[in-house]
């Protein structure tokens, strides 16, 4: 799914296998990023906290250090051949003293917009791409006006920290709006109002743009979330041709607006009139892109490997219809700690991916089960049927 031709001129050097990648973050996308480049012969050092962090375990070297600590950041830049990040919540402050001692894909400025609601949609609508209606809060008192704006009911957000559906309350009125202000203001350093979009199908479309402008665009996937969490990702999405090939080139261009350097997964409501609307970006590998290791001619983890390091852009083919669902940590606290994997990879097709996370705890994401199938409807079912499985449901 190309969706452009290289640019005319311009080249950099390739980072070939035994260059080192510094990872800030520690979690299950860098692991599996870090599983993907040491395949590949790259080494890889992991900035995170914990040092037996689900990268840290599998990573060639360690600083354990905060995120907040810029010198940390520069001494991985020292260390690495290049530096990227795996998830929006770390300080763009360090990434930034990373970028001043090295070379960080995707940019420190990418970061700054994509981890703070306000300058996203900012930059999105800006730069012409349709989001829902929206408007800054800071005081109370502003929050008529907002409601005015974007239609009740709205939804009410901090513009930092929050993911996995936290951070957020769905106001029907200004009474509402007024009681989720003051329990979400003392959490942010402002708030965003957004207009409440009753959406058909949420898609997502992850794309990767090398150093010379090339992108090419992974097919996108159709999401279900259950309490703000992914749930469920259904590849080909069950949405007409023309909407995914829109979701291809949203994400496209937005890649190219944004100047990354990278990966961006672009997520995406589709109203009832057929319109998609951009929710959020992440400059990053995505949960709704694990379906790649099992589907596609390359992973989201390889390319951003070959994004990094200035490799040619792999094939994003789909190599067949395929479903994932993540396995939280309910479904440890349901078997007494000994989820049923045998049970559940007797299934057709089914692939297990663990974490490495010591605690289970709900909500927490452990793992995730994929299933490939001939049909996107027999690969769900598979999927669900895995789960189940795992978690004594059946």
């Amino acid at each position: 799914m190309a969706t452009n031709e290289p640019p005319a001129g311009g080249h950099e050097a390739p980072l070939l296998p035994g260059a080192w990648i510094g990872v800030v973050g520690g979690g299950q996308l860098g692991r599996m990023l870090t599983m993907e480049a040491r395949r590949m012969g790259y080494r890889v050092c992991v900035l995170d906290p914990d040092p037996a962090s689900p990268t840290g375990q599998l990573a060639d070297d360690r600083i354990v250090a905060a995120y907040t600590d810029a010198d940390a950041a520069r001494e991985l830049a020292k260390r690495t051949d290049v530096v990227t990040y795996e998830f929006e919540n770390v300080d763009a402050d360090a990434v930034a003293a990373a970028e001043s001692a090295g070379t960080v894909r995707p940019s420190s400025r990418v970061l700054r917009i994509a981890q703070h609601r306000l300058r996203e949609k900012a930059a999105l609508s800006d730069n012409g791409f349709p989001v829902a209606a929206f408007v800054p809060l800071r005081e109370e008192a502003e929050l008529e006006q907002g409601l005015r704006l974007t239609r009740a009911p709205a939804v009410m957000k901090t513009v930092t920290s929050g993911y996995d559906g936290k951070g957020q309350a769905v106001v029907k009125n200004l009474a509402e709006a007024k009681a989720a202000f003051r329990l979400l203001r003392p959490l942010s350093e402002a708030l965003l109002l957004e207009e409440f979009i009753p959406f058909t199908t949420e898609v997502s479309a992850i794309a990767a743009r090398d150093a010379v402008g090339r992108v090419v665009c992974f097919p996108p996937s159709e999401n279900i979330h259950v309490n703000g969490i992914l749930d469920v990702s259904i590849v080909p999405a069950r949405v007409p041709p023309e909407v995914s090939e829109a979701a291809v080139q949203l994400a496209s261009e937005i890649a190219e607006k944004l100047d990354v350097v990278g990966l961006i997964a672009v997520e995406m409501f589709l109203t009832g009139g057929g319109q998609l609307l951009v929710n959020e970006v992440a400059p990053r590998p995505h949960n709704s892109g694990h379906y790649t290791l099992d589907a596609c001619a390359t992973s989201q983890y390889e390319q951003l490997v070959r994004a990094l390091c200035n490799l040619p852009l792999g094939s994003v083919d789909l190599l067949s219809p395929v479903a994932m669902v993540n396995l939280l940590g309910d479904v440890w606290i349901e078997t007494g700690g000994r989820p049923h994997f045998d049970r559940a990879m007797s299934a057709p097709g089914v692939r297990l991916h663990l974490y490495g996370k010591a605690e289970a705890r709900a909500g927490r994401k452990m793992g995730h089960l994929t299933a490939v199938a001939p049909d996107v409807e027999t690969a769900l079912a598979r999927a669900l049927e895995a789960r189940d499985l795992a978690a004594g449901r059946r």
